[in-house]
Order: structure tokens, then sequence, then C-alpha cells
């Protein structure tokens, strides 16, 4: 087994997450998304690698590929005789079409929690609540108070908030329900969305997890041929600013995804930066660029370039 590379606390759940946690939705193969299939033997021979490695957190959805992601995961962990103690599996849960009701996240508990073979589930985020009825989502008996409900009886451990939309996201973070929040492409090298949101989630002592730090794989991309950011067409003034990194990244010997990772993982305020990983090869790699050393020098670089935020995927509320 290679050395872990520092557990950290979770907020205030108790929960112990590795600087770098793997990122499952590549698990239940989504070609459409990451440009290749993942075929179920392979898919479980990289889980089994990582919990021989030094990454400790699994994040996952019941959406993922219609759970074959957490199917996987699931099969890797009985494969192994078990989840190792210091191993956690973080799911979420997900509407069946439109139906985000109080009965549809149960049912996504349940569905979870047997793909996986882990009850009780430690950490369940509600996933892109920001695409539904807010009113509906928080009614009597709706998706959150079965969510609660599901941590008071024992079934969940912590409840988290997995979305895109910060604007969105605050209003679910207000809530006061959620322990932890998982942003995705709003904390990147190219993209500061979120800066409002974790000051939020720091006064309400939740803890957070940063993901899609590659957004969406142009930020892995040394070809340059990739334009498009956090699913949808990149701003020229990001392409610009992304191609000029690229060269900075060069010139310091450095990879701009292995720099894009590291932006995420020296900054204290996240727990744990979620990568995708399809490859056991890139396991080491990844751990690696997770504890990349460069100067401020560096850094500072490649602040300068940073777009301006009428280029990031969410604009600055309005005061």
């Amino acid at each position: 087994m290679t050395a872990t590379i520092g557990l950290r606390p979770l907020g205030q759940t108790g929960i112990e997450v590795s600087r770098v946690t793997l990122g499952g939705a590549p698990l239940g193969s989504m070609p459409e998304n990451f440009g290749h299939e993942v075929a179920e033997a392979d898919a479980v021979a990289l889980v089994r690698a990582v919990l021989d490695s030094g990454i400790r957190t699994i994040d996952t959805s019941n959406g993922y590929s219609e759970g074959r992601s957490e199917r996987r995961i699931g099969l890797a962990i009985a494969e192994a005789g078990g989840l190792p103690a210091d191993v956690t599996v973080i799911t979420k849960t997900d509407p069946s079409g439109s139906d985000y009701s109080g009965d549809r996240v149960r049912r996504s508990l349940a569905e979870s929690a047997d793909r996986l073979g882990i009850r009780p589930l430690p950490l369940v985020h509600l996933h892109d609540p920001e695409f539904h009825d807010f009113a509906a989502m928080t009614a009597p008996g709706g998706a959150i108070d079965a969510l609660v409900a599901a941590k008071e009886s024992g079934e969940v451990g912590h409840l988290g908030l997995a979305g895109g939309d910060v604007h969105a996201m605050r209003r679910y973070l207000d809530l006061g329900v959620f322990e932890v929040l998982l942003v995705h492409n709003r904390w990147t090298l190219v993209d500061r969305s979120a800066g409002p949101l974790l000051d939020r989630a720091a006064e309400l002592g939740v803890g957070v997890v940063n993901a899609a730090v590659l957004g969406g794989g142009i930020l892995a991309d040394e070809s340059g041929r990739t334009a498009s950011y956090g699913y949808r067409p990149a701003a020229p003034a990001t392409l610009a600013a992304i191609a000029r990194m690229r060269e900075v990244c060069r010139r310091w010997d450095t990879t701009l995804a292995q720099a894009a990772i590291r932006f995420s993982t020296r900054d204290e305020r996240f727990a744990s930066t979620v990568v995708g990983i399809s490859r056991p090869e890139r396991i080491e790699a990844t751990l690696s660029a997770a504890a990349l050393d460069r100067p401020q020098e560096f850094w500072d670089e490649l602040e300068s370039l940073l777009p301006s935020p009428e280029n990031w995927l969410d604009q600055p509320a309005r005061r």
C-alpha cells in the first residue's frame, strides 16, 4: 500500500477524508462525458487499486450511469472482503426523471445501500437540487424531510449538498440541515464563482469538498482542442486564459492538469478534492499532482491570468 496523503476532518461530521477523493462518475462508463468506455472489470480493478492506495475517500451517486458506478464500487468492496476501516464511500440521492419526491429519495437511499453493500450510508448528498422546484423540495414530506428523517433513523450518518449553480445552492445551504457542501467547476484556476458560497459554508461550520477541478476535462487537455468548460461552451476569454496558463505550466515543467489539481488541494478550505480516475496508472500521478511543489511565484503568475467574473459559470450576485 502506498502512503496515505493525510486524513483531514470533514467539517464537524467526525468523518476523516483523504486530500484526494476518487470521483466515481467515470466508473459507470460515461463515454459522452469522458470520451471512452470503462468496462466493468476495469472499473472494479480500479477501485481495488484505490483501496490499496493513499486515496481513502470515494465519491459516487445513485444517478451515475443508472447506478452502474455504485454497483461496480460495491463489487470491488465485496471482492476485497469488505471496506477498509479508514475508507469512506460518499454517495448522492438522485431523482427518477422529474420525480424528486420524498418517496423517490427513500428509494434512492435503498438502491444505493443495496448496490454499495454499505449500511448505514456514512454521508449522502442531495444531488443537483437546482434543477427542481425549491418549494416542492422543501415542502413537508418532500426530499429534504426524507433526508432528515433518514439521518434521524440512522439510515444515513450525515447529510451533504452537492450542486452547481451557487445562487441556488445558497438557498439550500441556508436551510441549516447540511453538514457538507460539494461544489463543482466553480473554484478552479479559471472560475471563482463559488467564493461567496464558500464563505457562507465557513460561517456555518460546513465541511467543503471541491470537485471537477479540471473543468470537465479542458484543464487536462494539453492539445488545446477542448472548447467546453463546465459542460458548456467556454467563453473566449476563458479559452485564451487557459492557453496562456498552459504555457506558464510548461515553463515551470508542470502540466496544467497538475496545477489545476494542486490549486485545489493547497486551499485549506477544502477537506478533499474529487478527481475522476478511470485507469489504475493515474492513481499515483494524481496523488503526485495533489502534492505538487511550486513556489508562490508560479501561483501568482497563474492568478494574474484569471478571467474576469463575467466569464465565470455563475455571475456574482448584484448588490
